[in-house]
C-alpha cells in the first residue's frame, strides 16, 4: 500500500487507490502520513473522484470534490473491529449513526470530529463512506480539515489494497479527448469514440472477472488497429496481462515503446504505468 501510494506521489501524474472495502479514489496524490510502514492518511489535490468497482459514485465526482481530498486509513485505536466490519448494531454501539456526534480516533494519530450527516454503503453493505458536517480533522497538532471547509467526506477501509497509474473511471477525468468535463457543449459521440468506451468497459469486466463483450487479446488488436493513438487502455491491458497472459504482455509493451516515441508528451505517462505494474508484479 505504502510503496505504491509513494510512487503516485512521485510520478505526479493522475493515480487511484483502492480501499478493502473496494472504494477507489483517483486524482493526483499529494502527500500520505504514515504509522508504523502502513498508510493511515492520504491526500489529493486538485479534481479528485471516488469509485466502486470502477464506476463513478453519483455525487462524488471532480465537481464535488475540485480541490481534493483527504482520509484517514486503517482501523479505530483501541477497537479491535474496523469500521467496515461493522454491522448495524455494532456502528450503533460506537454511534457511527446519521444524526450523532463523534470523535473517531485511528491508529497512528489521525483523529474525525464532527456529525455524520449519511453513509454510503456498497453492494455487500458494508459502510464505504462516511459525510460529516462541522468536522475537523486531525494528525496530532496539524489540521487536515476545518469545519468551514464544508462537508467532510470519509473514505471507510482498513487498509489500501492497491495503487495504480489512471483513473478507476476513465469516464471521471474525460482522458479520452482531452476535453475538461466543465464544458457544457456536449459533442455527439462519434462510432469510434463508442468503440474505445466499449473497449474499456470490457477491460474493466476482465479485471473484474465478469463477462465481457471481448476478449483481452481481442480488445488489445482492436485498439492498435482503429485508435493507435490511445495509450491508457493499452496500459490496462498491460497491467491484467502481465499476471495472466505474459505473450500477450511482451506484444502490449511492444506497442507502448512506440507510443513513448510516437507521442513523446506522454511518454512519462507511459513509463509510469509500466514502471507501476512492474513493480507490483515484483512485490506480489
Amino acid at each position: 500500500g505504502l510503496e505504491g501510494i509513494q510512487k503516485l506521489i512521485d510520478s505526479r501524474n493522475l493515480g487511484t487507490v483502492e480501499f478493502s472495502t473496494g472504494l477507489q479514489i483517483s486524482g493526483n496524490f499529494s502527500r500520505v502520513i504514515e504509522h508504523e510502514g502502513k498508510p493511515v492518511y492520504i491526500q489529493t489535490k486538485g479534481k479528485t473522484a471516488l469509485s466502486y468497482r470502477e464506476k463513478e459514485l453519483v455525487g462524488h465526482g471532480v465537481s464535488n470534490h475540485p480541490d481534493g481530498f483527504g482520509s484517514p486509513v486503517g482501523s479505530l485505536k483501541g477497537i479491535n473491529l474496523s469500521i467496515e466490519d461493522m454491522g448495524p448494531r455494532d456502528l450503533r454501539a460506537y454511534d457511527i449513526y446519521e444524526g450523532e456526534k463523534i470523535c473517531l480516533e485511528f491508529e497512528g494519530g489521525v483523529k474525525v470530529e464532527g456529525e455524520i450527516i449519511t453513509g454510503t454503503r456498497n453492494l455487500q453493505g458494508k459502510v464505504i463512506i462516511i459525510s460529516l458536517r462541522n468536522c475537523t480533522v486531525t494528525y496530532n497538532e496539524e489540521i487536515l480539515f476545518k469545519p468551514e471547509w464544508g462537508k467532510y467526506d470519509m473514505a471507510v477501509g482498513k487498509e489500501i489494497i492497491s495503487a495504480f497509474a489512471g483513473p478507476a473511471d476513465h469516464r471521471s477525468f474525460d482522458l479520452i479527448t482531452h476535453t475538461p468535463s466543465t464544458t457544457t457543449i456536449k459533442s455527439k459521440k462519434t462510432p469510434e469514440r463508442e468503440e474505445l468506451e466499449s473497449l474499456y468497459l470490457a477491460v474493466r469486466n476482465i479485471r473484474n472477472g465478469e463477462n465481457t463483450k471481448f476478449s483481452l487479446q481481442a480488445a488489445f488488436d482492436i485498439a492498435t488497429k482503429h485508435h493507435p493513438k490511445d495509450w491508457l487502455l493499452s496500459v490496462e491491458i498491460y497491467e491484467i496481462a502481465v499476471e495472466d497472459d505474459p505473450k500477450l504482455a511482451e506484444k502490449v509493451k511492444a506497442r507502448l515503446e512506440v507510443l513513448k516515441k510516437d507521442r513523446p508528451e506522454i511518454a512519462h505517462l507511459i513509463v509510469d504505468g509500466i514502471e507501476m505494474t512492474d513493480s507490483k508484479m515484483a512485490t506480489s
